[in-house]
């Protein structure tokens, strides 16, 4: 018989990330952030292989990751708006947690499992926020796929790639609540 945990399931179809531009100090500290990524690192990994890292990004580190984001930006041409809306990401923000991709070679695991798992520890950590209270946004943008931007700017080797960065902070306003999903929409059963 199951065991049901209704608080955990009613938090799980309530849940809502909140906007990474409504998101202010105080931000948690590294005693309130520890249960937030041991959490995260509970996501699902196929082969135990952890192919993934974690980058605790401060508020001089974000600067720093702004100001390139400004330059590589104009260095690869993008637009305006754009390079504007990937340096707010990071200039604007006093926390964010890089989800690093670190694919572990593996005869028996995939690496498309390895990049799911990456994934997972993104919702995780993103999840692990707004349960304790916090708002926290996952993102991603131009800059996190720019080879240069990742090897420069957070240090990766070849081999690893950003999985997104969750932004956590306080939350300055609720954002209004947004039409979801239906069910009957997106799901379909199988019986044979």
């Amino acid at each position: 018989m199951p065991d049901p945990n209704p608080q955990a399931l009613e938090f799980l179809l309530t849940r809502r990330s909140r906007p990474a531009k409504t998101l202010t100090t105080p931000v948690p500290d590294r005693e309130q952030l520890d249960p937030i990524l041991r959490a995260a690192l509970r996501a699902p990994d196929h082969g135990k292989l952890e192919p993934w890292r974690l980058l605790v990004l401060e508020r001089p580190a974000l600067r720093r990751l702004a100001q390139l984001c400004g330059e590589r930006g104009e260095a690869l041409g993008i637009e305006p708006e754009k390079i504007t809306k990937g340096r707010d990401q990071f200039g604007n923000a006093d926390l964010a947690i890089a989800v690093i991709e670190a694919p572990v070679i593996a005869e028996k695991v995939p690496a498309i499992e390895q990049i799911y798992s990456a994934g997972a520890v993104c919702l995780q950590l993103l999840n692990a926020a707004l349960a304790s209270g916090w708002g926290a946004n996952w993102l991603s943008g131009w800059a996190s796929h720019d080879r240069s931007f990742v090897e420069k700017g957070l240090g990766l080797a070849p081999h690893e790639r950003v999985a997104g960065f969750i932004h956590i902070g306080t939350e300055r306003a609720a954002p209004p609540e947004r039409p979801r999903p239906n069910l009957q929409e997106k799901v379909t059963w199988v019986s044979q």
